[in-house]
């Protein structure tokens, strides 16, 4: 175990917005040992206050799917792959033949963009600063769309995914995370959070068999795979589930931190 990398919401993070005393001192027996932490997450880079205030991290942390590397000390892109507009207009014509309902916003390096009506009262607080604007109306020439959203009222995440995914796949590549809505989450084709945590891994001279990874959602389905020892959360979606292999407990039971003090102790190490 020299590189542990692990998904934020719904792994790590709750509803209620916090991360484990227990969860937080699993992660700090890490650092100690000398293993490194990077965190992987479908957030945009401003979203990542509770790994600041909760865990104290100040390093790499892999958003937005895998499109952007953040260096969280220094506040800034590291690296950055995102879609053309002309892609995300496509993608969005494409997807509202198929879900005339459908509603989209996109999120660039330097903001959200939200159509009117995609936002519900259930929406979380952190888009409630967003102005609702058309698209074509904020999104500027030049602007590199690092997550593209698309939403419906009806139905669920995953025949929606279904649906698009091989409609828009010359175009953007599909994915979902959202535990109860439709609401899918779309990137350049080839960038998916595998992808750029095996790039960041092998820049440490770190190969898969020694990272160990958690995961929770369809998202998470590529980096379960790659790495060495990828655990998907019991509580987690049945796909991520399979593509596993392996299960952490539930996450109300406090499950990755559970597995990390599993494997700290077989190197040695005790939790203070």
């Amino acid at each position: 175990m020299r590189l542990v990398a692990s998904d934020i919401d719904g792994t790590i993070l709750g509803h209620d917005g916090k991360i484990s005393d227990r969860t937080v001192r699993a992660f700090h027996a890490c650092r100690d040992a000398g293993v490194e932490l990077v965190f992987v997450t479908g957030r945009p880079p401003r979203w990542l206050h509770p790994l600041q205030n909760q865990l104290g991290h100040a390093g790499t942390v892999i958003c937005s799917n895998g499109a952007v590397v953040w260096d969280l000390e220094a506040d800034r892109v590291v690296s950055a792959r995102g879609l053309e507009l002309d892609a995300v207009f496509e993608a969005r014509r494409i997807i509202r033949q198929l879900r005339p309902t459908a509603l989209f916003a996109a999120e660039t390096l330097t903001g959200f963009h939200l159509e009117p009506g995609f936002l519900d009262d259930g929406t979380s607080r952190l888009l409630a600063e967003v102005t609702p604007a058309p698209l074509h109306t904020t999104l500027a020439a030049g602007d590199s769309v690092v997550k593209f959203l698309a939403i419906v009222r009806e139905g669920t995440a995953d025949d929606f995914l279904a649906e698009v995914t091989p409609a828009v796949a010359h175009l953007a590549a599909a994915t979902h995370s959202a535990p109860n809505m439709a609401l899918l989450e779309l990137s350049l084709p080839g960038v998916n959070k595998a992808v750029t945590l095996s790039e960041y891994a092998a820049s440490l001279g770190i190969g898969a068999a020694d990272v160990v990874a958690f995961g929770d959602m369809p998202n998470d389905i590529e980096m379960l795979r790659w790495a060495g020892d990828g655990y998907a959360m019991a509580s987690g979606h049945p796909e991520a589930i399979r593509a596993a292999g392996q299960q952490a407990p539930h996450f109300d039971d406090d499950g990755v931190a559970q597995i990390l003090e599993a494997k700290l102790a077989a190197l040695g190490v005790r939790l203070r």
